[in-house]
């Protein structure tokens, strides 16, 4: 028998490539986001599950967490992009005021590239509370459009904003998912939860998913092109941090192009009637 490739090896370990198909939620409705169902529930749908990027600004959400929802999109699954705040204060050559507007026209026409949705909650920027309130602005969210899939910041992060997005979108996935929570909408249960492989939040981020983006590279390139940061304006060259990125962790997940994602440890666990 031939040695294992390096591809195989990676497969072996569950970090091959992967695609999102799942149903629009869990089969049990009162199943917490992240929590793996019974072995005898969990679904084997092949629809594209609707898939929602909440990150802390709008460039952490195009250009960190952008390719899986181009993907989806291009798959026929519904997308949307949730910016906290409009990183109004990112260039020090523009006034704030002028600035968040340029971000909004921009996350707007990003989205609209990749036929998404964006949406930008009224925090600001270097200030993104950690509240009730902000948790169940995004509960309401993830009620309204019902994703089957959310991408956010992973915790280990050293921007502020980040930390507070990590902690907004647990809490909102929880409650999104309780009926007993009385809100506008429904109760929503999402399917998946990952963890997007920004240069910001490194720290204890742990790959376990690698994601073929290969077919939606070219879109989400160019989506990301609308923001004039992903140019290096604001002093990091985004533009060839991530591009490159893409390149390597494709030559790990054995394609031309993927992204690497983290798991919360409970959607890891595996419930088996023998091996």
């Amino acid at each position: 028998m031939s040695s294992p490739t390096r591809r195989n090896f990676l497969k072996d370990l569950s970090l091959g490539t992967a695609a999102f198909s799942a149903a629009a939620g869990p089969e049990n409705p009162a199943q917490v986001a992240g929590q793996p169902p019974p072995a005898a529930a969990a679904p084997q749908a092949s629809t594209p599950a609707g898939i929602m990027a909440i990150a802390a600004h709008p460039g952490d959400a195009f250009f960190a967490m952008g390719a899986p929802v181009a993907l989806q999109v291009q798959r026929g699954a519904r997308g949307i992009f949730v910016s906290l705040s409009l990183g109004e204060k990112g260039s020090s050559t523009i006034d704030p005021a002028r600035y968040g507007a340029l971000q909004r026209e921009a996350a707007e026409r990003a989205a609209h590239r990749l036929g998404a949705l964006s949406v930008v909650l009224p925090y600001a920027d270097g200030e993104v509370p950690a509240s009730d309130e902000a948790k169940f602005a995004v509960c309401d969210l993830i009620r309204q459009h019902q994703p089957g899939v959310v991408v956010t910041h992973w915790s280990g992060s050293w921007h502020k904003d980040h930390q507070a997005c990590f902690r907004i979108v647990n809490d909102a996935l929880f409650y999104a998912g309780l009926p007993s929570i009385a809100r506008s909408q429904p109760a929503h249960a999402v399917g998946k939860l990952f963890f997007a492989d920004n240069w910001e939040d490194a720290d204890g981020f742990k790959a376990d998913t690698y994601l073929d983006i290969t077919p939606a590279f070219q879109a989400w390139s160019e989506a990301c092109a609308v923001f004039p940061m992903w140019r290096g304006e604001t002093g990091f060259r985004y533009n060839d941090y991530y591009k490159s990125l893409a390149k390597a962790r494709g030559c790990l997940g054995g394609v031309d192009y993927a992204v690497a994602l983290m798991s919360p440890p409970e959607q890891l666990t595996r419930r088996v009637q023998a091996l």
